[in-house]
């Protein structure tokens, strides 16, 4: 199975990790988040719901550890060789952070200074207990934003994933327009969402597509159970195409029937702070000037008390549960933006007491002149 980019494309990414080790004055990382494992050697499985490892020493040298199960998803989507791959046993008793370890052990770490990735779902609570106690021995620190902050800055390669995945946002939200009408089932337009980002060669996302009408319509969440479209309706959709498990998400509420007044003013504001969110993403402005931008635009249109307290989010190569991606747009936040980052842009109005929800979004790429969007699709209300 081919990699999804060629060597020096890796070769330049572990360089720059070990550069960030030097610089942390770590001696490893204890790599526990998928992303990382991915973007370090397209490392690619949902494996690491169970205890799996992946070391990087401050030479540039990469083992993981792992179960039976991974070893061939290792040998197959990795950079890894078979010497540096090590398979933990499942049987009564094991503790697979000794048996890391005994491999760190073996690799002159024992007693060295570890960074550690605990902000991710691929170590448990349970598991972090198990390790510390196993590397009692060690100096462990967070590592958590090492890697993170690396995966921010897109290459080109990287970049042509995203604009792969807003592809098939772009034909996802095409496939649901075309199921979307009073009667129609929301099972149906979910199935020729999903099944347009199959046949572009795409994949499963982060996490589940959002779909909710009705008074669901102001969830921004995934719920179980499906319905059949009012012929005044109401229904929000969030979604991203994947591309190599580059996402680029998109956000819509489509009108069934004729929109009231109401909601064309909740449109009307919901691309004015759009737009207003891509005016202010540069090279060097901080996370929170957006931020701003939105809320100010938001508030203006006496909207404040339908508005969340973020507006959107990194995009990556990420794993369930969920595609957000470090960092997001909220209040104060303070990192700069950076040519080569890609942000998912969401203009979220819940307002409970009218009932009505308007949200609108999509995919952008910073630029060295600003910003770059990466839907084809215009910003129209959609009457269906």
């Amino acid at each position: 199975m081919p990699l999804h980019f060629d060597l020096q494309e890796y070769a330049g990414r572990v360089a720059r990790a070990t550069d960030a080790l030097e610089a942390a004055r770590l001696d490893a990382l204890l790599l526990f988040a998928p992303e990382s494992q991915y973007w370090l050697t397209s490392y690619d499985t949902f494996g690491f719901a169970m205890f799996q490892c992946m070391v990087l020493g401050a030479d540039g040298e990469i083992h993981l550890l792992t179960r039976a199960p991974d070893l061939r998803q290792a040998q197959q989507t990795s950079t890894l060789t078979d010497d540096r791959i090590h398979i933990w046993e499942d049987r009564e008793g094991v503790d697979p952070a000794r048996e890391l370890a005994a491999l760190l052990s073996h690799l002159g770490l024992s007693a060295k200074r570890l960074g550690v990735e605990t902000d991710t779902a691929g170590l448990t609570a349970r598991n972090w207990d198990r390790l510390r106690a196993a590397l009692a021995d060690a100096r462990l620190e967070d590592a958590s934003n090492v890697l993170r902050h690396l995966r921010r800055r897109k290459s080109p390669a990287e970049v042509e994933c995203h604009r792969r995945a807003a592809t098939l946002s772009d034909d996802a939200l095409g496939a649901a327009l075309a199921e979307t009408r009073a009667g129609a089932f929301e099972g149906d337009i979910l199935a020729a969402m999903q099944g347009a980002v199959f046949r572009g060669g795409g994949d499963y996302a982060g996490n589940e597509f959002i779909i909710g009408s009705g008074d669901a319509a102001l969830l921004c969440r995934y719920q179980s159970g499906r319905r059949h479209l009012d012929p005044q309706d109401q229904m929000t959709l969030e979604w991203s195409g994947t591309w190599r498990r580059y996402h680029a998400a998109m956000m819509r509420t489509l009108v069934i029937g004729e929109a009231n007044d109401r909601q064309k003013r909740m449109h009307e504001a919901a691309v004015d702070a759009l737009e207003a969110c891509e005016t202010a993403i540069r090279p060097g402005a901080r996370m929170g000037d957006v931020f701003e931008a939105h809320a100010r635009v938001f508030d203006a249109h006496g909207l404040s008390h339908a508005r969340l307290n973020a507006c959107g989010y990194g995009m990556g190569a990420v794993y369930n549960p969920i595609w957000v991606d470090f960092p997001m747009f909220y209040r104060g936040n303070p990192l700069p933006m950076h040519t080569g980052n890609v942000f998912f842009l969401h203009m979220i109005l819940m307002d409970s007491e009218a009932g009505l929800a308007m949200c609108w979004g999509h995919s952008v790429l910073v630029t060295e002149i600003g910003v770059e969007r990466l839907s084809r699709h215009p910003l129209d209300l959609v009457e269906c």
